[in-house]
């Protein structure tokens, strides 16, 4: 069915199993050539919910551009089956296969990633075993330490028990660690989080990984006066070449969406995104 307006994307549910997966396809529109297809991997909790316009922003801009954009709600998220509480890293990936499938059904292809920040490292953990060749993974703002980013997840409990005068409730990120060691799920923003999910992400490190065999497009926010990575991820993007991966870190001044109070549109990330696509 097609969505309201006139953007063309149709909105329907993908079969899987017991459950459905929200799916918004961005097809070519009519007189455009399409040269490939693109699966969206969105980010983490709330920073799902702050993206949504600018993955839709971008979705369309890479359809005019000639490649075909399919976004998919992960289970528990958005409209898809289930609840946030319940979901776990390999359902995710699982998601993604079926995505992937979808698309190769329909004869959408070269098949490309694009992953925004959780969502990247979940683009390149899904690219490691992978049943089909992957053209380009794009990434934006990319996380690339599950354990770190889950320990500043933590801090935001932290920092609304301190609001509310309990900040001895959990101990500190070591106590939220050992609360769910004991099996407990933890609310945090309005997010149930299940230790099988801390425990699926927590390992995830990707300095620990071989680069992908694909080119990498790393799109990275800076500050325009200091348009550098940080020492950390400088190390790893130096250590990845020096592996032979086929690597390119843009830089783009513009806004960090994904964290902002109120939604806002970064057309900088859609015009380099863009450009990315159309690169040879």
């Amino acid at each position: 069915m097609r969505s309201p307006g006139d953007t063309g994307a149709e909105a329907f549910f993908l079969d899987a199993g017991a459950d459905q997966r929200f799916c918004l396809f961005h097809p070519c529109p009519p007189g455009v050539t399409c040269r490939g297809t693109v699966i969206h991997v969105h980010p983490f909790a709330e920073e799902m919910n702050k993206s949504r316009r600018m993955a839709a922003l971008q979705s369309r801009a890479l359809a005019a551009a000639g490649y075909a954009v399919l976004q998919i709600d992960l289970y528990g998220c958005g409209d898809s089956s289930g609840d946030f509480g319940d979901a776990r890293w390999d359902i995710w990936k699982d998601d993604l296969h079926r995505a992937q499938h979808w698309l190769m059904m329909r004869g959408e292809e070269p098949l490309s990633l694009w992953g925004v920040r959780m969502g990247a490292l979940l683009a390149l953990d899904f690219a490691r075993d992978a049943r089909s060749d992957i053209e380009k993974i794009v990434l934006w703002q990319p996380v690339f330490n599950g354990s770190q980013y889950l320990n500043q997840f933590f801090r935001l409990l932290l920092a609304n028990d301190m609001i509310n005068g309990a900040e001895q409730k959990n101990g500190g990120t070591q106590g939220i660690r050992q609360a769910l060691l004991a099996g407990e799920k933890i609310e945090i923003a309005g997010y149930d989080i299940a230790p099988e999910l801390v425990a699926g992400i927590d390992k995830l490190e990707v300095s620990d990984w071989t680069p992908p065999g694909s080119p990498v497009y790393w799109l990275e926010n800076v500050n325009p006066g200091n348009p550098s990575l940080p020492p950390a991820r400088k190390k790893l993007a130096d250590a990845w070449m020096q592996q032979g991966a086929s690597l390119w870190v843009d830089f783009v001044h513009g806004p960090a969406f994904w964290t902002t109070q109120e939604t806002v549109d970064a057309p900088e990330w859609i015009s380099a995104t863009t450009d990315v696509f159309q690169r040879p």
